[in-house]
């Protein structure tokens, strides 16, 4: 758990950043004087068909180096694994039949939106060069996730682009390119980290190019092409479910409002990010534990995820929805941006949900139960849609944060019971029940007490009350067995002497 603990401390505050400087890109975003809504909203649009497009290239190799790795590091010198080769080139295959097909049914795109979002046709092609940069980014990152190098693709991924996005946008906002220009250069920002990562790798000796297919590939060939097939289909469903709202506000409703979600999911997200870390070093952990048969490892990890990700993203929510009115009006931005006040909320409680239910998902994907993934896919795509549609139909983007928060909570309640009954592993605690009447209690304290209190003054004070009367509870009431030890380390770096020594 200390490997975990740092690696994801780290990865945290990284990503962090990364959203700071991402925060910075959205206050120009959302300027109108700078970007319209639709100009935002097509670089959301970018990111969205990009994945949809990586989901289905990638044919699931992502989680087979995820869960044959150990494997391969177990029985092959460095130069001979093969595994990064092989699922690179099939992962090229892959994109270049999807380029095919979206070449082909261009006319079908363009006849479904260019009456709502003419902005997203009129640079439809750009989007698969991000996308392969994406793609092969996205292998380099599995890779580096299997190899325990978590840290420089976080900070890639989380920060790096966003402070490449910058240089854009200032460039942008001086005048110095155009919009058409600022979007072409947008469509190769991954290719730029794709060099860097791809130099990283190779300077420290850790990406060795090997088409000779090893031991370890002729023994396992069969697993891994069954259980990348059931991986495919399984994120390529979750990944449609999970695009489907940005998808059908374009289509339905337009770029603009597309650009409103964009935002509203983007400060939502921030909720997220010590959920990211926490994955990216757990997976190679699970994987080793599994094939080692260490599940008492494993019921640890699934504890201490839980209630570590189930505090965190109440401790954000709680001051994210005090301020949020509050941090439009003092930040002057576009008010067309509260009308995803609602969104920002729903979407924080489905990742309270997600977060809160720890690594399922994870320790599912890296067991012999793999194919229980492609299940609750489909469960999710099956109940998503629908949902998606009606709402957004009905009662535009709050519909989308309807729909999102019902369907991740009967996911991960169907994968909660799935590993009760098969391992008899359950992530919840007494102190899983004290942080839920926790964070209700602290959020009506701090509203009751400063509610006429807005702008600046507003969002510090309600920050700094709810944080202290969080934080203190938590610590109080001991929580997480986490949060000693991480103290500890702290003081370890400033220098602080433990009492008494």
């Amino acid at each position: 758990m200390s490997q975990i603990r740092r690696q994801s401390i780290i990865s945290t505050i990284i990503i962090f950043i990364g959203f700071a400087v991402g925060f910075f890109n959205n206050l120009f975003f959302t300027k109108p004087y700078w970007f319209s809504t639709d100009q935002y909203g097509l670089t959301r649009s970018f990111f969205d068909f990009s994945q949809l497009i990586v989901a289905y290239s990638f044919l699931g190799l992502p989680s087979v180096i995820y869960k044959f790795s150990p494997y391969y590091r177990a029985h092959l010198k460095d130069d001979e694994n093969d595994l990064f080769s092989w699922t690179l080139l099939l992962s090229i295959i892959g994109f270049l039949v999807f380029l095919v097909f979206g070449i082909a049914f261009k006319s079908y795109f363009a006849q479904k939106f260019s009456v709502n979002s003419k902005l997203l046709v009129d640079y439809y092609y750009w989007i698969y060069p991000f996308a392969f940069a994406l793609l092969i980014f996205g292998l380099l990152e599995a890779y580096c996730w299997s190899i325990k190098r978590t840290i420089i693709s976080n900070f890639l991924r989380e920060t790096g682009l966003r402070l490449l996005t910058s240089v854009l946008i200032l460039l942008f906002v001086f005048k110095v390119i155009n919009y058409d220009i600022f979007i072409k250069l947008f469509a190769c920002l991954y290719g730029v980290l794709v060099l860097i990562l791809l130099t990283y790798l190779k300077q420290n000796n850790q990406l060795h190019f090997n088409f000779k297919a090893s031991k370890v590939t002729r023994r396992f060939k069969k697993k891994m092409l069954t259980f990348g097939c059931f991986v495919f289909a399984g994120i390529a469903i979750s990944t449609t479910a999970s695009l489907l709202d940005s998808v059908t506000i374009s289509s339905k409703i337009g770029q603009a409002a597309v650009g409103i979600f964009a935002f509203s999911t983007y400060i939502s997200n921030i909720i997220q990010v010590p959920q990211r870390s926490i994955i990216a070093i757990s997976i190679p952990v699970l994987s080793e534990a599994w094939r080692e048969k260490k599940t008492e490892t494993i019921k640890k990890i699934y504890q201490r995820s839980s209630i570590n990700l189930l505090l965190i993203s109440l401790f954000l929510l709680g001051n994210i929805w005090l301020c949020y009115e509050d941090g439009i009006g003092a930040l002057k931005l576009n008010p067309v941006f509260l009308e995803g006040k609602y969104v920002v909320l729903l979407f924080g409680l489905k990742l309270v949900v997600d977060m809160g239910t720890g690594v399922n998902g994870q320790i599912i994907g890296t067991s012999n139960f793999w194919k229980f993934e492609f299940l609750t896919g489909l469960i999710l795509l099956l109940l998503i849609a629908p949902l998606n549609y009606i709402l957004i139909t009905k009662i535009g983007i709050v519909g989308a944060g309807v729909s999102n928060l019902v369907a991740y909570t009967v996911y991960n309640v169907i994968r909660l019971v799935f590993l009760w009954k098969k391992f008899r592993m359950q992530p919840f605690s007494i102190n899983t029940l004290y942080a839920l009447l926790l964070a209700p209690a602290a959020y009506c304290i701090t509203y009751f007490l400063l509610q006429q209190l807005h702008g600046w003054p507003g969002i510090i004070c309600k920050g700094l009350i709810y944080s202290s009367l969080f934080i203190t509870a938590v610590w109080y009431l001991k929580l997480t067995p986490d949060a000693a030890p991480v103290l500890d380390t702290f003081k370890k770096k400033l220098g602080i002497k433990k009492s008494g020594s």
